[in-house]
């Protein structure tokens, strides 16, 4: 069985060697005009779109890539950013926990974009593509065929004009016309029929691939946009307690000024009971009457309460300074948290 084996292979392989010496033969009768070329302009036509088509698909993919990679080394490079600074960061400063998370959030947006460039434009011109190489291998079958059917026709018609006719011979000839033309126009048909949908195909996987990608990009700024945003407020409100820290350290010697000279009412410009200024560093909304409303920034005179049994932990009583100094109102005294606001 070994070298019945053997001996088909070694007829295939006789087979595919003369099949190439024949079309080698017969292309060169072609080129040198002694033998005529079954020709097909709208084919021709169809193949130059479908290389141009796939030139284009290809560049389009490569690119694709590029820009993917591009977005990964932007992410590694957010990461790394990140990291830094939350190592800089140190634990009591103003927002240390909104910075952790910032940073989480800021790397599952990264990955959330690089996975739907992945998986909604890139794997859509992948899948196109996927399908060029087996058609171009049939495009070229098509014409190893269509120089098969030139050849036995042209052998056919030799033998017919031949002086002495042998018929058995021609009979073969004929046979084998028959098979070669009928292989060549079931391919030909076949891509004639394929080759302008695939054609027609390529603007349906440009605008899913761009259009997906384009929605990506503006999902992923648009979130982008409000983390940096609070970062941007994180950072801001850091310096502004910052420059409170440095207000409070250059005010120490006259907050610790007696008590007894500010309680008697001997500055005029100060409520009675004054004890020390402070100065808002975060908003408060007043929920009852007897409340001060607090914006950032606002300077708050600290009073003695009239009951210190009436006094609450963690609460100031005391007048904003701009109303104070408009109306000197003792009526617009109110109760605030103290944790709202830092000593100046």
């Amino acid at each position: 069985m070994a070298e019945i084996g053997k001996g088909v292979t070694a007829g295939k392989l006789a087979i595919n060697v003369q099949k190439r010496l024949t079309r080698a033969q017969e292309k060169v009768l072609q080129k040198l005009g002694k033998a005529d070329e079954t020709r097909d302009v709208a084919f021709e036509e169809m193949v130059s779109k479908f290389n141009k088509q796939m030139v284009e698909g290809t560049k389009l993919q490569k690119d694709l890539k590029a820009y993917q990679a591009a977005v990964k080394t932007m992410h590694e490079a957010s990461r790394r950013l990140q990291d830094c600074l939350a190592d800089m960061y140190e634990p009591d400063w103003f927002g240390k926990e909104e910075m952790d998370t910032l940073a989480e959030d800021t790397d599952t947006l990264w990955l959330d974009y690089h996975q739907n460039i992945t998986d909604k434009s890139l794997l859509s011109v992948d899948t196109y593509l996927n399908q060029f190489p087996d058609i171009k291998a049939r495009i070229a079958k098509r014409d190893r065929k269509m120089v098969d059917f030139d050849s036995a026709r042209h052998h056919f018609g030799s033998l017919q004009k031949g002086k002495k006719k042998d018929e058995a011979k021609i009979a073969k000839a004929e046979e084998e016309l028959g098979r070669a033309q009928r292989i060549f126009e079931e391919l030909n048909v076949e891509l004639q029929d394929e080759l302008p949908v695939l054609w027609d195909s390529r603007v349906g996987v440009y605008v899913n691939a761009f259009q997906s990608l384009a929605g990506h990009q503006e999902k992923f700024h648009r979130e982008m946009g409000k983390l940096s945003q609070n970062l941007n407020d994180i950072m801001t409100k850091l310096e502004e307690q910052k420059e409170l820290n440095e207000e409070a350290n250059h005010s120490d010697s006259a907050s610790s000024a007696p008590k007894s000279a500010v309680t008697n009412g001997s500055d005029g410009d100060l409520p009675p009971g004054f004890i020390y200024k402070v100065k808002a560093i975060h908003e408060y909304a007043a929920t009852d009457g007897d409340e001060l409303e607090l914006k950032m920034g606002d300077i708050v005179l600290a009073v003695a309460f009239d009951n210190p049994d009436e006094q609450d932990d963690g609460w100031l009583m005391g007048f904003l300074e701009s109303s104070w100094l408009q109306n000197k109102d003792l009526s617009t005294k109110g109760v605030f948290p103290e944790n709202f606001t830092q000593k100046i």
